[in-house]
């Protein structure tokens, strides 16, 4: 069930001229890269023995649900349930860690994007238990689409080795990591430009 969101966030103006982006760029970013992404998801097929894309629900614009799709590289471990991901993480493949340390895995969110579910910036979208239990102004986050990348991702890019020091990842996460990650985005929310969105995404190819 969608939430109802109580900030405006963006306005008219800029939510189109940023969703004119999103799908240019993401239609752009699909023809020249879908090669790439069939290649990945067809070597991830054979490194997990499973489907190499990877699907699951997180929490979008207006609280709502949609299936984000990246290319897999975990194999499943009967001891680890959690989703959250550190450093070591024994699910992980070594091809996996390529594909991640390389931001392959991103590429089929285009996808997303290009559909609407998602932008190329903006908060990560959360599996649910994390954005949807917002609360006051802090809602204003899910007045805009979930991003690729955004000044939280870029500020938290060594979060797998920050959780891995942690005895208990999933507190120091939750406790600690997520309410800073919903600062900095509300943040970028109020002070949103499309120089700075594009900035965002040269930081995070080039860095």
């Amino acid at each position: 069930m969608a939430i109802v969101v109580e900030s405006t966030g963006l306005s008219l103006g800029q939510s189109l001229l940023k969703r004119v982006f999103d799908v240019t760029l993401s239609a752009i970013g699909l023809i020249l890269s879908g090669w790439l992404i069939l290649l990945a998801w067809f070597a991830a097929s054979l490194d997990t023995r499973s489907n190499g894309f990877f699907a699951q629900k997180r929490v979008g614009k207006g609280g709502r649900l949609f299936t984000v799709v990246k290319i897999k590289t975990m194999r499943p471990d009967g001891k680890l349930t959690t989703t959250v991901t550190r450093s070591g993480d024994p699910r992980i493949t070594p091809l996996g860690a390529f594909f991640r340390r390389t931001k392959i895995d991103e590429l089929p969110q285009l996808w997303n994007v290009l559909l609407g579910d998602m932008s190329f910036v903006g908060p990560r979208p959360d599996v649910p238990g994390y954005a949807d239990k917002l609360q006051g102004e802090e809602r204003a986050m899910l007045s805009i689409r979930p991003g690729i990348t955004g000044p939280a991702t870029l500020k938290y890019r060594n979060e797998e080795e920050l959780l891995a020091a942690q005895n208990d990842p999933e507190t120091y996460n939750r406790e600690v990591i997520w309410p800073d990650k919903v600062q900095v985005n509300l943040e970028y929310i109020r002070n949103w430009s499309l120089g700075r969105d594009i900035r965002y995404i040269l930081n995070t190819v080039f860095h």
